[in-house]
């Protein structure tokens, strides 16, 4: 197995859709609760050596008031330097602005983790392969709605797309201040 190596300041750690409503589904093969534990902690990693947070959230469109639980997890406590993406769609780059914020911040890897493995995190892992950016998959950092669907998408589709690593490879590449 290859060694992670990531330039800090130019990472960005995506969490897709940790919003109440979404982490209190039914998922596998991690609960949401366990999803967004682990996101908070990859978020604090990545914040101490001057890495860039997006928390990504989804609207549904047309819908003048949000269902209960819309906005993003209190836990995640989002800081002034994070950056919010509110999607409309599965993935989190269409129409949204992302990519113009991450290259104006000058990222050239995104790591990716949230709720669910084989809709949100795979549709904006595509589509951060097809900007041309450097894309790792935290698999033990999302969850799909069941077993089987996150199983097939962390072992047969995201590695044809980037790499597939665990928050704590993840955390140790992101240099020995984490």
């Amino acid at each position: 197995m290859t060694t992670l190596s990531l330039e800090p300041r130019r990472t960005a750690l995506v969490l897709i859709d940790l919003m109440p409503r979404i982490i209190a589904l039914d998922t596998a093969p991690l609960t949401g609760r366990e999803v967004l534990e682990r996101s908070v902690a990859l978020a604090k990693a990545t914040r101490s050596v001057g890495g860039l947070v997006v928390h990504v959230r989804v609207e549904r469109p047309g819908v003048g008031v949000q269902p209960d639980g819309s906005e993003l997890a209190p836990e995640l406590d989002p800081q002034p330097a994070d950056l919010e993406i509110v999607k409309r769609t599965v993935g989190a780059f269409h129409n949204t602005g992302l990519d113009d914020a991450l290259r104006s911040r000058d990222i050239t890897t995104v790591a990716l983790a949230g709720i669910a493995t084989n809709f949100g995190v795979e549709s904006t892992g595509r589509s951060a392969d097809d900007h041309g950016y450097a894309t790792l998959y935290l698999a033990d950092a999302m969850t799909g709605l069941d077993a089987p669907s996150h199983d097939f998408a962390v072992t047969r589709i995201f590695p044809r797309f980037g790499t597939v690593t665990t928050g704590a490879e993840y955390i140790a590449a992101l240099g020995p201040n984490t």
